[in-house]
């Protein structure tokens, strides 16, 4: 008997909403879910409501010698008694090239990232799409499908996501239109400090207090949620101070868990964001989103989505820091949003 099809990917925030892509695309060419090997404490809140996935198989770590990871022990045990069926391999290093082979999956089954011309100005969902298409050399029973309307990555929210985050807005005094600020990334903090003005993503506390100001404006009945992870809170709290303490600024660092983060990102007016993980699942959610590039190219990483997306710098290639835009930019984009 086949095994379902099975995927491998390890990746940031951002990465694993992409990754619906291609899930979406192997399942229906196979005319089954798809299995999922992943890594990061993200990747169960962003994909177990995923209708494509069968079973999520997890490892801490590739880098970790074998003997001294448990969750390696445990995937190569998966793998063993999964059977033979075709393998998706979106991960190009040699640590899990190598777990799949002491699992006995057959290299006749692979079908491979190849990250030759990687460089080339396709996005990620694009690339997804053709690696979905092509075959292993061992064949396995196959659909014709249009993949064109599997292009968008996809997130699930349920109704008692939503519910929650109804209860949370009431509880926090947070009515009115919402709209989300997304100042870091997962780069932020390194080694335990704030990243530096030299960081190609960084935008002053400044810069992002005058874009909350000039929402508030134009919405008066709005509030403002700062998100982040809880290690982000000084960090929007310097956000909150250069806006002056404003009451309809709020730091959400400390409230917003994955699911409620995503359900929050669904009901949102709209979305700022520098060029990382939150801005994919807004792209994915449909919100209104302003995406603000440094030095990856947005050829490559802009979000995709069925709403209206606006992204911004980038333009300098490597050299381009989002500290070239300047705040007026983003909120003439932020304008653009809602009109006509």
């Amino acid at each position: 008997m086949t095994a379902r099809p099975l995927i491998v990917r390890c990746g940031a925030f951002g990465d694993m909403v992409m990754l619906t892509t291609l899930m979406r695309v192997v399942s229906a060419r196979y005319g089954s879910p798809v299995d999922v090997v992943s890594s990061g404490g993200w990747t169960p809140p962003l994909l177990m409501r995923e209708p494509t996935l069968g079973h999520l198989q997890m490892v801490t770590s590739r880098k970790t010698p074998y003997l001294l990871c448990p969750s390696q022990w445990a995937l190569v045990r998966w793998l063993r008694g999964r059977g033979r069926g075709p393998v998706y391999l979106g991960d190009i290093d040699p640590e899990m090239r190598a777990l799949l082979e002491r699992g006995g999956v057959h290299p006749d089954d692979i079908v491979a990232r190849d990250p030759a011309g990687e460089d080339a100005p396709v996005l990620w969902p694009d690339r997804w799409l053709e690696l979905g298409q092509r075959d292993p050399v061992r064949g396995y029973p196959t659909v014709d499908v249009d993949v064109a309307p599997l292009r968008f990555p996809r997130l699930i929210v349920t109704d008692d996501e939503r519910a929650d985050l109804s209860r949370w807005l009431a509880d926090t005094g947070l009515h009115g239109p919402v709209v989300l600020l997304q100042p870091g990334n997962k780069r932020t903090h390194k080694r335990g400090r704030l990243m530096t003005a030299d960081h190609p993503k960084h935008w002053d506390a400044a810069h992002w207090a005058t874009v909350a100001r000039a929402v508030l404006d134009s919405l008066p009945e709005a509030h403002v949620v700062l998100c982040g992870s809880p290690p982000e809170h000084p960090l929007l709290e310097d956000i909150r101070a250069a806006a002056g303490q404003h009451p309809r600024v709020f730091n959400g660092a400390n409230a917003l868990p994955i699911p409620r983060l995503l359900a929050l990102i669904e009901r949102a007016h709209s979305m700022v964001s520098v060029d990382t993980g939150p801005a994919h699942a807004a792209a994915a959610l449909g919100c209104p989103l302003v995406v603000l590039f440094g030095a990856a190219p947005p050829g490559k990483w802009r979000p995709i989505g069925p709403g209206r997306i606006v992204a911004l710098g980038g333009e300098r290639g490597a050299a381009s820091r989002v500290s070239d835009l300047a705040p007026v930019q983003v909120v003439d984009a932020w304008r653009q949003l809602h009109a006509g």
